[in-house]
């Protein structure tokens, strides 16, 4: 389902690919049976090319991956969050366009 430059992000690789990243991380917490996740799925998937070298983008599946739904208290999907620094500094809910998870990408590279 993720593109080539899209991260699958685990609980196994939250520790390593999010928390000590040196760079943002935008994460598209999904569902395989989320409509609007698979909407917004080829923008974040795009988002991943796009800023490749500057920032990662993610995708964590609210089924496997239940702790961190929770640690993120995850209510509904469609959720992106961006994390920089460890810290969630970007959250929105629902179906959104390419452009205004951009902007919060950019925000957090700013």
């Amino acid at each position: 389902m993720a593109g080539p430059a899209t991260l699958t992000i685990t609980e196994a690789n939250y520790q390593s690919e999010v928390v000590n990243s040196s760079v943002p991380v935008l994460i598209d917490f999904w569902a395989e049976w989320c409509q609007p996740c698979r909407m917004i799925g080829p923008a974040i998937d795009q988002l991943a090319t796009e800023y490749q070298g500057k920032a990662k983008v993610g995708k964590i599946d609210v089924d496997t991956n239940r702790q961190l739904a929770l640690q993120f208290n995850v209510q509904s999907i469609p959720l992106v969050v961006v994390v920089k620094g460890g810290q969630v500094v970007a959250r929105t809910m629902g179906v959104k366009s390419k452009a205004e998870f951009a902007k919060l990408l950019d925000a957090a590279l700013a």
